[in-house]
């Protein structure tokens, strides 16, 4: 209470609410939700082998790009899984999976962990999937092949020899599940470390190289358009990648050196990109495409 003759002294109170935090289920519902739909849809295609086989492959390279931008407090998304039910667009059931960054990159460091650790996980857990696909394979003469014929990266074609040793002339190697999802496997490896854009090997490529890594993003993406010309299967590829943009935004601050470890294991980024990558993933010509077209 106020003194008689002293001025009143009116005070206001404002409540400040306090935001009530969301369930992991309604933030995160369209991940589980989408995870889901995957695994059916891998199921649905292919099969529980399949699925065993591919989810950990696709699991470990996007929670690999997850971890490190916890690690570095970046703002990201957990994966989401892309279903594809079409075994005409999809011999496994799923176009894959991606995370959404929220946040710009601190430095340089950031940028190439987060980078490199998605494709290097996803080749870790790649690596036994191929061993065992190899074993679960079988040989089968080629006039009985029944199904699409698959180009074969070099890291395929050495397991293949370590496994069965040279192939006879007329004989093919017939994938299981667990193969074909060690084929994926590597295909999305080699595709990922691509040096363009904003793809895993475009964010490894402008950590290393900083404003030189355009050069070497416009020079990957017109690759990709030459590629084209091996058969139908890049069509899609080349256009996403020229949708995807070429160049590199910088992080905060891109004059931190990466220092010579990170060097080493760009080398060793390239190296995987080499031995996981074909030319011609599915063997299937422009004549074919075309006949198929027409019906």
């Amino acid at each position: 209470m106020n003194e008689p003759g002293q001025p009143v002294r009116v005070v206001y109170w404002r409540s400040i609410p306090i935001p009530r935090r969301e369930s992991p289920w309604r933030t995160h519902r369209l991940n589980g939700l989408l995870f889901l739909l995957t695994v059916a849809s891998i199921a649905l295609v292919g099969g529980l082998r399949l699925v065993l086989a591919l989810v950990p492959i696709l699991m470990a390279h996007e929670m690999g790009h997850y971890l490190a931008c916890r690690f570095y407090r970046v703002q990201a998304t957990l994966p989401f899984f892309i279903p594809l039910p079409v075994p005409e667009l999809s011999l496994v059931g799923t176009a894959g999976a991606f995370i959404r960054i929220r946040s710009p990159i601190p430095h340089r460091h950031a940028l190439f962990d987060i980078g490199i650790a998605g494709p290097l996980a996803g080749f870790l857990v790649c690596l036994p999937v191929l061993g065992l696909g190899m074993m679960e394979a079988q040989l089968q003469p080629v006039a009985e092949v029944q199904g699409i014929f698959l180009g074969e990266p070099l890291l395929f074609q050495w397991a293949t020899r370590l496994v069965w040793g040279e192939m006879p002339p007329g004989v093919a190697l017939s994938l299981g599940p667990i193969g074909l999802a060690a084929w994926f496997g590597l295909l999305v490896t080699a595709l990922n470390l691509s040096p363009i854009g904003q793809l895993d090997g475009g964010h490894i490529s402008y950590a290393l190289l900083r404003e030189r890594a355009y050069r070497i993003s416009q020079i990957g993406s017109w690759v990709c358009v030459l590629l084209v010309y091996f058969g139908p299967s890049w069509l899609v590829w080349a256009l996403l990648v020229r949708v995807l943009g070429r160049k590199h935004p910088p992080t905060f601050d891109d004059n931190v050196p990466l220092g010579r470890g990170r060097v080493l294991l760009g080398v060793v980024a390239l190296l995987v990109f080499v031995i996981c990558f074909t030319p011609n993933p599915i063997v299937w010509s422009w004549a074919e495409f075309f006949r198929a077209v027409r019906g």
